[in-house]
């Protein structure tokens, strides 16, 4: 775990990785300082993480499906996480940002105009997101009943690959090492995967090629922009939340993926395994076999795996055939969780309460104290 690794075009001090944490501290969907010291605490070489994946990032307005998410669209923004990418490069460490689109799993309230979220299908999610209203110090959240979809019309799909691409292109110009695409939980790109959300009857629904189209063809025009070797991927085959359901033939999807995968030069392919957040056998399936037909097909990339990781899970993954491991809530309340895993804790308990947003957004975010500031108090 705590060897260096080349992964794509980065050397990395240790192969322990923070997964994306949507945090709700981006009002007006802008980043702001205070994210900057969030992510520099944990970036760290000998302390934190090898690599950083940002907190999911709208890739357009249209993008956006909770409150206070940073997005990726516009010059104030890329200015925004310019300072993000340079205290996290101050501190000697990689930080990647997951382009980001929600799809179906939004709110008229945060669309421009109160426009319709977009989808494969016109099949309205059956999830809530997360609405924050108010004036400052008064402002409360709320979990809400998503809004009904419209389908994306085809001859709007050329121009939404290209959005993802110019997405790729801002967070280079923000100074970031790489992207990572969101393919997972059931967002966009995860609901033209799925049969339930994706009822098409054109070259973007039915068979598994058809379904694995988009996410393949953004990943390509990515690629050919900023490079393969600065891009990785998320997927997440039996993740049912946002209304996913999981297809009968979904062991075939994903081994279908990853062959398409392989040819691609990603930097890393970043699986989820079983339910987000939840139980690791969530659902029958095979990982060994993915990982399998993504080696078999030329894939060269790193293998990123996530959920319920400890260090002793950790090592063995690592024996049996991954390069990362990537941890959530450990690193949102552990800013030095390299170091607290080379010693076997003690671990800082992340606060619930505090997970997205708040008034006093310090709180449950950049004040999770460090062992070294426990030493110096103890002292």
């Amino acid at each position: 775990m705590f060897e260096p690794v080349r992964v794509g075009a980065w050397q990395l001090p240790n192969r322990v990785v923070m997964a994306p944490l949507t945090r709700n501290r981006a009002p007006a969907q802008m980043p702001t300082p205070l994210m900057a010291t969030y992510y520099a605490q944990r970036a760290h070489p000998q302390t934190g993480a090898g690599l950083i994946i940002t907190e999911g990032t709208p890739i357009c307005p249209e993008g956006h499906g909770y409150s206070d998410t940073p997005g990726i669209h516009s010059a104030e923004q890329i200015e925004g996480w310019k300072a993000i990418s340079g205290a996290v490069h101050a501190q000697g460490g990689h930080i990647v940002m997951q382009l980001w689109h929600v799809g179906r799993v939004s709110h008229v309230d945060l669309l421009p105009g109160g426009q319709a979220p977009v989808a494969p299908s016109a099949v309205r999610a059956n999830a809530k997101t997360y609405l924050i209203k108010g004036e400052p110090g008064l402002r409360v959240g709320a979990l809400v009943d998503t809004s009904e979809p419209r389908a994306l019309k085809l001859e709007e799909l050329p121009a939404l690959v290209q959005t993802f691409r110019q997405a790729a292109r801002n967070a280079i110009d923000a100074g970031m090492d790489g992207i990572e695409l969101h393919g997972a939980n059931g967002y966009l790109l995860d609901q033209f995967l799925r049969t339930k959300s994706n009822r098409r009857t054109d070259a973007y629904g039915g068979s598994i090629e058809n379904r694995a189209r988009l996410l393949l063809e953004v990943l390509r025009s990515i690629c050919g922009e900023i490079g393969s070797n600065r891009v990785g991927v998320r997927l997440s085959p039996v993740t049912e939340g946002n209304g996913i359901v999981v297809d009968a033939d979904t062991q075939a999807l994903f081994e279908y993926v990853t062959r398409e995968l392989a040819p691609l030069g990603l930097a890393y392919v970043h699986l989820i395994e079983g339910q987000a957040g939840g139980a690791r056998d969530h659902k029958p399936f095979d990982y060994a076999a993915v990982l399998r037909s993504y080696r078999e097909a030329g894939g060269q990339g790193a293998w990123m795996v996530n959920n319920g990781y400890d260090l002793a899970l950790a090592q063995q993954a690592l024996i049996s055939g991954a390069d990362l491991v990537a941890f959530g809530k450990r690193f949102l309340a552990n800013p030095d969780l390299t170091r607290r895993l080379r010693q076997g804790g003690p671990f800082n308990e992340p606060d619930r309460a505090t997970f997205y947003g708040g008034d006093w957004p310090e709180k449950g975010y950049t004040d999770y104290p460090t062992l070294a500031s426990l030493t110096s108090l103890a002292s």
